[in-house]
């Protein structure tokens, strides 16, 4: 969702067996860049309902949410001012499948890989290096520093 030039976004570190999924983008602008599954919250969207959507468009995979590392804010590299709402999420059904116009890889990498950014081109370097400082540290938060939407 964009709402006054700033551009909301949801954000999962999908993790098994000490790994993160990665995948690979196909939008012209990020072309061949690498980005945990996320996507911008709809109007009117709850934050963690659009983030464990987020997830099944791009991956196939059904998540459970179970912590978040924070909220981040920044100036993405099509120069849009960012908030975007990190998760940590684990499977819970589904299967690894993707919209080819959309994403064009996937793969499980290590935490530490994203330390070394030649290693892996990455859709906004420095907020994906920060988010796996947090994951690396431990640094997770409660889902509960979210309140459920309200609805009317």
């Amino acid at each position: 969702m964009t709402q006054n030039g700033i551009v909301l976004v949801a954000s999962v570190s999908v993790i098994r067996d000490g790994k993160v999924l990665i995948i690979k983008e196909n939008k012209s602008s990020v072309r061949n860049q690498w980005n945990f599954p996320s996507g911008r919250i709809e109007p009117g969207e709850d934050i963690l309902a659009a983030a464990c959507r987020e997830v099944k468009e791009e991956t196939g995979y059904d998540v459970k949410l179970t912590e978040t590392t924070g909220v981040y804010n920044f100036v993405s590299s099509t120069n849009d001012q960012v908030i975007m709402f990190h998760f940590i999420g684990e499977i819970t059904g589904g299967s690894l499948q993707f919209d080819m116009n959309e994403i064009i890889d996937s793969k499980w990498v290590m935490i530490s890989d994203f330390m070394i950014t030649d290693r892996i081109e990455l859709r906004n370097a420095d907020v994906i290096k920060q988010i796996a400082e947090n994951l690396m540290a431990g640094k997770f938060y409660p889902l509960t520093f979210f309140n459920q939407q309200l609805v009317k």
